[in-house]
């Protein structure tokens, strides 16, 4: 039997099998998409587990630069060293927010439940580009590393964060002007500013005369050019400025000590029981200084026959010298003057002069630093506790006049006189440094000493000559060499050649001292503006010159309200007729930032820094390291 295969059977089966290879293909595709959708699915939760993990390692760092900063800012640096183990121990937890209860964290070391925190090096230098024209010496960075697991993950995945941190110390005589307050250029004379600018509240800028910023200006408020103390509209501006942004608003306050609203007790004596080396203690000047002179009378306010306790004190094992175990101590008396004068010769206590600006009688503790000069390096007293055989000098003297006033002399005023100031103590080039709770008044030269070959550096901008030195006080008032004690008595007299300031004069210092802050809008409840900072008492638009110039080379830093010598600003609008009041004509002022002052070596003694914590280097290093040194560049 013959059989025949129908043709139609084999396209039926070449069919079946066509689709059954189309169909195990699109089974593999559509498993592969599946596949694909899986690892996908996986990889898209590992980096959201990842993402968690890292924002969460972030915040564990946050928190210990949060903690670090505030506790620099607060109490320095010595308090960050010693609470390094505190800062690694403070990780986010539940009880701040039920959400962290879900995250491991720990230091990358194997350590749970703790941030790795560690000093790693002092650095010496120019900050960042932010901070442009400030640099510091000496500041500790501490790098801060988390890793935390999120515990809610299937897959183990590690985040980790890595921040690394320097604690500025900036010296304030980095600035050419800083205000812990407003600052006000309010019908200031011409003047250039070649300095960094802060104010730790508003810049009032509006003047007739011309105003020149060549760097920064900052503040953590408002510029504008308003008028007196910034409650008026001023029409004119005429400010300039060389940088760009022109200046910087609303930035964050620069901290200087425990408590800015009340720096005043950096130049305080310490108070009963206080320790030189607390928080609070060490910053003050007292304590800062190797010598100390105490002026005092009795109970009764008797100026007579004063007492003077004059106090050597050294450092011991880099602690302050307040903290010397064995100061030593003299005391002495003006019963015997030649006794006095004998041992302490460059001290006077015996004159006083009226004082037109705040109507009061200064009584004097009269400071002839030429004398004093030559004083600290042949003293016996003096080289035995601090002598100069070993390099140890004196870098910083503190004075306080504490006289009681008396029954007949109520208006009395207590003051530190600094004259004959052409040459300051020589210490290695170290720098002195005249710090007192009370007002000072520097009368004629101050620190213009020359090399034996070289220029003198007075009515220059030359400082190559002279040492770091600082001025801290109450306030300042700057004499020319014509002032006359006994003459200020007296009614004012434009024509009157005993109150001519004659001659130029020269200040090479930096300034920290206060006054009094503008109350109104009116010229009698001005603070007088930056210009009027250093405080004027004669007339300085005679002599045969014509206007006199007062050079003043410096750092002008504002820290506090004056407390002792606490009248207002008068402007003087020519000695007669108007106004009755007046008591000086002003100077050519010649104000420069002294650049000496941006070489760290070269900053004067005792000057309060700037507590400025700076991130940088963040990166996100591998799990279980802590040693990655990131770009900085």
């Amino acid at each position: 039997m013959k059989i025949n295969f129908s043709p139609r059977s084999r396209r039926d089966g070449f069919a079946l099998l066509m689709v059954m290879i189309i169909a195990g293909v699109s089974i593999a595709i559509l498993a592969g998409a599946m596949y694909r959708s899986h690892t996908i699915s996986i990889l898209n939760q590992r980096n959201n587990d990842y993402l968690a993990a890292n924002n969460a390692a972030e915040a564990a760092v946050e928190k210990a630069y949060a903690d670090i900063a505030w506790n620099f800012q607060s109490y320095g640096p010595s308090t960050v060293s010693n609470s390094v183990a505190t800062f690694q121990a403070d990780v986010p937890s539940s009880a701040e927010d039920s959400y962290w209860g879900d995250f491991l964290f720990s230091d990358g070391q194997g350590n749970t439940n703790k941030t790795y925190v560690q000093w790693i090096t002092n650095y010496t230098g120019p900050l960042p580009s932010a901070y442009g024209g400030l640099l510091t010496a000496g500041s500790p960075v501490y790098r801060i590393v988390s890793n935390v697991r999120d515990t809610r993950s299937k897959r183990n995945v590690m985040g980790t964060a890595q921040i690394d941190v320097l604690l500025a110390l900036v010296p304030l005589s980095t600035y050419a002007i800083f205000y812990n307050g407003n600052l006000e250029f309010t019908q200031c004379a011409p003047m250039t500013v070649n300095g960094r600018t802060h104010a730790n509240g508003s810049i009032a800028v509006g003047t007739t005369a011309s105003l020149y910023f060549y760097s920064a200006v900052s503040t953590t408020s408002t510029l504008d050019a308003p008028g007196l103390d910034g409650l008026s509209a001023y029409a004119t501006w005429n400010t300039f400025f060389s940088n760009s942004p022109a200046y910087t608003t609303n930035v964050a306050s620069v901290t200087v000590s425990l408590n800015m609203t009340n720096s005043h007790f950096l130049i305080d004596p310490p108070t009963n029981g206080e320790s030189p080396i607390s928080v609070v203690g060490k910053q003050r000047l007292y304590n800062q200084a190797q010598m100390i002179l105490l002026i005092t009378n009795n109970a009764l306010g008797v100026t007579a026959n004063p007492t003077v306790t004059m106090i050597l004190q050294a450092s011991v094992n880099g602690a302050v010298p307040g903290n010397d175990p064995a100061p030593a101590i003299y005391v002495f008396t003006n019963s015997n003057p030649s006794s006095l004068a004998t041992n302490l010769p460059f001290l006077d206590l015996d004159n006083s002069f009226y004082d037109r600006r705040e109507t009061k009688t200064n009584i004097i503790t009269d400071i002839n630093m030429g004398t004093l000069a030559t004083w600290v390096a042949t003293n016996s007293k003096v080289q035995g506790k601090l002598p100069s055989s070993s390099l140890v000098y004196p870098t910083i003297m503190y004075v306080a006049d504490q006289r009681q006033p008396t029954v007949t002399q109520p208006g009395q005023l207590n003051v530190v006189r600094l004259y004959n100031g052409a040459v300051l103590p020589a210490n290695n080039s170290h720098g002195f440094t005249v710090a007192t709770k009370n007002p000072v008044y520097v009368m004629g030269n101050y620190n213009v000493q020359q090399t034996t070959a070289g220029p003198s550096s007075a009515g220059d901008t030359n400082t190559a000559y002279t040492y770091p030195a600082a001025i801290m006080s109450d306030s300042l008032t700057i004499l020319s060499s014509n002032w006359s004690d006994a003459h200020s008595t007296t009614a004012y007299s434009q024509g009157d050649s005993q109150y001519d300031a004659r001659y130029e004069t020269t200040v090479n210092a930096a300034i920290v001292t206060g006054s009094m802050p503008s109350t109104g809008t009116s010229a009698t409840t001005f603070s007088g503006g930056v210009h009027n900072l250093p405080r004027l008492l004669q007339n300085w638009l005679s002599g045969s010159g014509g206007q006199q110039k007062l050079w003043l080379n410096t750092s002008i830093l504002r820290l506090w309200d004056s407390t002792s010598a606490t009248n207002q600003f008068r402007n003087p609008d020519g000695f007669t007729p108007t106004p009755a009041n007046a008591y000086y004509n002003p100077p050519s002022r010649k104000y420069n930032f002294d650049l000496n002052f941006l070489d760290p070596s070269k900053v004067p003694p005792g000057i309060p820094n700037a507590l400025v914590p700076i991130r940088f280097g963040w990166m996100v290093p591998p799990p279980g390291s802590v040693t990655n040194t990131p770009d900085y560049n």
